[in-house]
């Protein structure tokens, strides 16, 4: 870096200085003598055969060329300093004293890319297609979900439990089952909505609240983003270790998906321990979209050791951890409906652990049978310790 900005220095330098001592070039000057070549930049060179050859550009073979190239375009046109920029945007590396891939390229090469118009660098159409198409199928898949949700809810409202309550409470979910979902919950919540500062802000943000506070704001936010992300990839680990035992495909969950969890058909689909819905969302979207997320996240902090950080490698990972981020947040807005207002009864089963018999037989009907034959030992609420758990009833349509 600092031999390219000691070359743009001396290259001013030099043209400030050539531009007032040098001969106006014109119809007076004197042609080259016999034998010797024809001064840069010349317009033409008498051939052997009288013919006058077209003169090709010059090409920058060095740094004093460089000069002198820079010094007659400074001359001709003052504040034009086209050749030394041709020079940097080629992608020739140059020396560099920085211990890092490409320190001796400043800037990336240009090329035609597929939707520009011109040709530009990489890192240019990186960032049109990160601030253009990447942000706005982003911003509308969201919320269109959002919208989904929505309407979801105003034309059918949540779902409810048919048969009444009997009292009597399963355990749904063990404390460290609980404490391993809501520190994935968590530390999920805080990435989504500092990641949808540092990605929408700049647009949304930034013109009602001023450059300085949305400065100071992203600042924390990304600090948030970057510590918080590790956490985020431990929770879904150990959430995987947990949780995949009562996630493998089982034959009730093709009838699940053809009713759509009820909505289509007749009756409640059937379902173990977790719906096919939600064994979707753990492979899918914590599993597949988090691993993933996490990875390029941690590209994007250099947390990678023995891994070589170049500018395409960083883009790459750039646009992949915004997509699966996108994906993930798309697929967690459902989860949280049904986890919260969409459902009666799911809230309370994670923040208490327990459900009500009706509730287990209704919505995972086969895991409530496995209860009451023992083959899954569950543990009764305290107030209801010592009672047997009852024999499964008809399901109400």
């Amino acid at each position: 870096m600092k031999r390219w900005l000691a070359m743009l220095a001396v290259a001013l330098a030099a043209g400030t200085s050539l531009a007032a001592d040098a001969p106006a070039l014109g119809p007076q000057s004197a042609p080259p003598a016999a034998g010797q070549s024809p001064a840069p930049g010349s317009a033409a060179a008498p051939a052997k055969d009288g013919a006058v050859a077209s003169a090709a550009p010059p090409r920058v073979e060095s740094i004093d060329i460089l000069k002198q190239n820079q010094a007659e375009r400074s001359r001709d046109q003052p504040g034009n300093n086209a050749p030394v920029w041709r020079k940097v945007v080629s992608g020739e590396a140059n020396y560099s004293s920085l211990p890092y891939p490409e320190s001796g390229v400043l800037i990336q090469p240009k090329a035609q890319y597929p939707g520009q118009p011109l040709p530009v660098t990489a890192g240019e159409a990186w960032r049109r297609f990160r601030n253009g198409p990447m942000i706005s199928i982003g911003g509308w898949l969201i919320l269109g979900v959002l919208a989904i949700l929505a309407a979801m809810y105003f034309a059918k409202g949540p779902i409810k439990v048919h048969s009444p309550p009997t009292g009597r409470k399963i355990q749904r979910f063990t404390p460290v089952e609980r404490f391993v979902h809501w520190t994935t919950a968590i530390t999920f919540v805080l990435l989504a909505l500092s990641g949808l500062c540092m990605m929408f802000g700049k647009f949304l943000l930034m013109p009602v609240i001023g450059h300085t506070l949305f400065g100071y704001l992203t600042y924390a936010l990304k600090t948030i983003h970057n510590f918080v992300g590790p956490l985020f990839t431990v929770s879904i680990i150990v959430t995987f270790a947990i949780f995949v035992k009562d996630n493998f495909p089982i034959a009730a969950d093709i009838t699940w998906l053809a009713k759509l969890g009820g909505m289509f058909g007749k009756g409640h689909a059937p379902a173990g321990r977790f719906n096919a819905g939600e064994k979707l969302w753990f492979w899918g979207g914590v599993t597949l979209l988090g691993l993933a997320a996490s990875g390029s996240g941690f590209v994007l902090d250099k947390l990678v050791p023995n891994l070589e950080y170049t500018r395409f490698l960083m883009q790459g990972a750039n646009l992949l951890h915004i997509t699966c981020t996108v994906l993930m947040m798309g697929f967690a807005l459902g989860h949280i409906y049904l986890g919260t207002i969409g459902m009666q009864g799911a809230y309370k089963a994670m923040r208490e652990g327990y459900v009500d018999d009706a509730w287990a037989r209704e919505h995972h009907d086969i895991w409530y049978q496995e209860v009451v034959e023992g083959k899954v030992p569950r543990m009764r609420a305290p107030e209801h310790d010592g009672e047997p758990v009852p024999p499964p009833a008809p399901k109400t349509v």
